[in-house]
């Protein structure tokens, strides 16, 4: 029988009643931590030294912290905006600080992006998982409470955004195979999900349901679309196959990927004409040029918004079951929860929830997964690929971890497992880093997460290089094809000195123009008539904060040369009087009149980063 409170204390004490000192809890995987009692249980350990509380968890939501004085003027009159009233997490925060006491553990098997550098206890509890093995990891270290939010409909309830690991969990509890208290906790905002997320209320041991605990769930704003973004998504979108299957991830390249597939959909003489353009007719063999008629289906560990577009423009139709879409977890935009919730209730149960059981793997049915998944296309992000193939994804060569294997292993596994499935790793051919532009494609790096005998299909802003079933020189060959043309000569250098392609191996002369500004000159138009918009998908950014963003992202580039930034501060003295537009984005950055010496600084250097990105856009 559940018992019902209004106070996470009070849930508290009844979790500590029920399961006694030794405390394991569970919190699911990014938005369905059910933050109130989790913080009602680490405030109770921080003052009672005998509860020992270790967490398992993965992806920890946190408002972003701003890294220095113009992010904090950005970002602060914006956080509540941006972030609603969304709950700190208490051992985040301690985590943070460095106050989190010995009795508490937080272990994560998957982290935010680039969040927890630097954070020597984060790194050091950090579990390396595929997700499709974190159930057996939480049954190893003997859970005991599962803590997560849940959506309510009169009697019935849903793990809504998280049954990834929940609706498994208490499968085997049902099945005497797991003991643990599940305590729940009620929040409005949650859309109400269909599939295995629906639970029975005998599920729940304990139900946190008040006024005072419900909260504005977690959003993401979305970041803009670069053209080097949709450069990628236009050549991944022409390897989606007509009646097949779709796996994207978040960010801005699933968004570009998205918007590539509504383009070939929508607008194909647009879309064909730059695809063409960009990709020089690398691997015409796998080009899938034409408009939907069958339509795909997708299945996802990760529900993102794109799926919602690709819907409504008659995309994402291919009926599975009942579904166009299976998924395990969602964390994403206020309108993708506004769009779930407002749904009719039969279209809404086009989108189906699953644990991550169903979605990343093919084991239990999987006859039926089989038939379901044909023509399967997963498509992943990389930090960085080495000449052979092998992709970079989840940790440095020194062994700090920037987020996590998650499920990118099991979709590259399914992908060579089904009959016709390809996995599609998808990167920028480049970054900046400390100020000067490296190549994300090396020859060699002291860390893997898909090796290089999984290698399949590379996209980069450049083309695509097919690579499953290809020798070591084809592969470095057709990797180099797809590399930012300012190291292609040195890559080719090291891999004929390691006796990998032949010595008297060039690289075509089609494939020496891979720069920028290649990517601007077929793209830029299209940016500039509306064809391929910085945020197709909307914004929560204001427009005066949209011409802000790429300024502030070219003041961080600078950030790191004395020098380069000397000579923004004296073009912004010589600029003379902002323009109304410049002068209201400085008005929001609170740099209107300067104060003092450090203020009159931000305000030159940040009017200079105007007027070059300005001159940009005219010279697009």
């Amino acid at each position: 029988m559940t018992i019902f409170y209004t106070d996470a204390d009070k849930v508290a004490d009844a979790v500590i009643q029920a399961v006694g000192k030794n405390i394991v809890l569970g919190l699911p995987l990014g938005l369905g931590k059910a933050n109130h009692i989790a913080n009602a249980l680490v405030n109770r350990a921080v003052a009672d030294s005998s509860i020992h509380l270790k967490i398992f968890t993965a992806l920890t939501l946190e408002k972003p912290q701003p890294k220095n004085e113009l992010e904090r003027r950005f970002l602060e009159p914006a956080l509540i905006r941006l972030f609603g009233d969304y709950p700190e997490l208490e051992y985040a925060r301690r985590l943070r600080d460095g106050s989190l006491p010995a009795n508490i553990e937080v272990n994560e098997f998957f982290l935010t992006a680039g969040q927890w550098r630097g954070v020597d206890r984060v790194q050091q509890n950090y579990i390396a998982a595929n997700y499709t093995h974190a159930l057996s990891c939480l049954l190893d270290h003997g859970v005991n409470v599962i803590a997560q939010l849940v959506a309510k409909k009169e009697e019935e309830y849903s793990l809504s955004c998280n049954p990834d690991l929940t609706a498994d969990l208490l499968e085997e509890r049902r099945g005497g195979n797991a003991r643990f208290i599940f305590a729940a906790q009620a929040n409005s905002g949650l859309p109400f999900m269909a599939g295995d997320a629906v639970i029975s209320g005998n599920d729940i041991d304990i139900m946190l349901e008040s006024p005072k605990t419900d909260f504005e769930l977690y959003s993401i704003p979305r970041r803009p679309i670069s053209l080097a973004d949709q450069a990628i998504g236009l050549h991944a979108a022409r390897l989606v196959r007509d009646g097949g299957t779709l796996q994207i991830g978040i960010g801005s390249i699933g968004d570009a990927v998205t918007m590539g597939l509504i383009l070939r959909h929508m607008n194909n003489d647009s879309f064909r004409n730059m695809a063409d353009d960009l990709a020089c007719n690398q691997v015409p063999k796998l080009y899938n040029d034409a408009p939907f008629t069958a339509g795909i289906h997708g299945i996802s560990e990760m529900f993102v918004d794109g799926f919602l577009h690709l819907a409504k423009n008659g995309i994402l139709k291919r009926i599975v079951d009942g579904a166009v879409f299976y998924g395990a977890f969602f964390v994403d935009t206020r309108d993708f929860y506004r769009t779930l919730r407002d749904m009719p209730e039969a279209e809404r149960r086009l989108f189906q929830m699953k644990p991550i059981s169903f979605t990343n793997a093919l084991y239990h049915n999987e006859k039926e997964k089989r038939v379901a998944r044909v023509k399967a296309s997963f498509i992943n992000d990389a930090m960085m690929v080495n000449l052979r193939g092998a992709a970079v994804s989840d940790a440095l060569e020194n062994g700090t971890v920037i987020s996590g294997v998650g499920g990118q292993h099991d979709f590259v596994m399914q992908a060579f497992a089904l009959k016709d499935a390809r996995t599609i790793i998808a990167l920028h051919a480049t970054r900046e880093l400390k100020g000067k532009t490296v190549s994300n494609i090396v020859w060699t790096y002291g860390h893997e997460t898909i090796p290089w005998h999984l290698r399949d299909i590379i996209v980069t802003e450049y083309g695509t290089a097919d690579l499953r079933g290809q020798s070591d020189a084809d592969v470095i060959a057709r990797i180099l094809a797809v590399t930012d043309s300012r190291f292609q000569p040195s890559l080719l250098a090291q891999a004929k000195k390691a006796g990998k392609i032949q010595k008297s191996y060039q690289i075509p002369d089609v494939y020496c123009s891979n720069t920028p500004e290649r990517i601007e000159k077929v793209l830029g138009p299209a940016r500039q008539n509306g064809v391929l918009p910085a945020f197709p998908f909307g914004t929560d950014f204001t427009e005066t904060e949209q011409h802000l963003l790429p300024a502030l992202d070219f003041l961080k580039k600078k950030s790191y040369s004395k020098i380069s930034m000397a000579h923004l501060f004296l073009q912004g003295i010589f600029a003379g009087t902002p323009s109304q537009v410049h002068l209201g984005n400085l008005v929001r950055m609170g740099l209107k009149n300067s104060g003092g010496p450090k203020e009159y600084f931000y305000q030159k250097i940040l009017h200079a980063a105007l007027l070059a990105q300005m001159k940009d856009a005219e010279a697009a």
